[in-house]
């Protein structure tokens, strides 16, 4: 009921039907209405809704079009990516005096986005088919793919006194100094990224 009452309403000022999704969220929350206690039951359902938005999106996006980005995908993406996180880097370890593990850490997760809710504005806008709009695909899906070495990465980033203390789990390369672990990571996702091209798709 709050997504059908808010969704209207928002279009209808002009602002998306995603920012009307988010303001139906925020005033069922806990923290005005509470018409939503356990969180944790709800999420199973925004999953849903996210994997089917991005399904809509993979519905209308074409091979050719993507070999099409594949410069600005590199270019624009790789910087926007290299940018956001050197900035913010720099900001957390000289600024703010954080260890250099966990200024990285935040310049990594602040330098992505959400694509699911920005390709439904520039969808619903009809700004998508722009030369702005696929400059900002491109952006975005840099960041989709650039998030599996940052998953990998970021828990190689955890302090060495409480991975040696509080870690319970024993993994094959945990005897490896970090740049060790970094190496094997990227080396593991490369491989099943060839794998899945030329071996399960001949």
């Amino acid at each position: 009921m709050a997504a059908i009452i808010s969704v209207p309403v928002a279009k209808r000022l002009g602002l998306g039907s995603v920012l009307g999704y988010l303001l139906a969220g925020i005033s069922i929350s806990p923290n005005l209405l509470g018409l939503v206690g356990d969180q944790t039951s709800v999420m199973h359902f925004a999953e849903f809704g996210v994997v089917m938005m991005l399904f809509l999106v993979g519905l209308e996006l074409q091979p050719a079009r993507l070999w099409k980005l594949r410069h600005s995908i590199v270019g624009l993406g790789g910087l926007q990516v290299a940018i956001t996180t050197s900035i913010i880097f720099v900001i957390c370890w000289f600024s703010l005096s954080l260890p250099w593990q966990t200024a990285l850490a935040i310049g990594l997760m602040l330098a992505l986005s959400s694509t699911a809710i920005v390709l439904q504005t520039l969808t619903e806008k009809g700004w998508i088919k722009q030369d702005a709009g696929q400059n900002s695909f491109s952006v975005f899906l840099f960041q989709d793919i650039a998030a599996i070495p940052i998953l990998a990465i970021l828990p190689l980033l955890a302090f060495e006194e409480l991975t040696s203390t509080e870690s319970t789990s024993h993994s094959l390369i945990g005897h490896l100094p970090i740049y060790g672990q970094v190496i094997v990571s990227l080396t593991v996702i490369a491989a099943i990224i060839l794998a899945g091209k030329y071996i399960s798709f001949p």
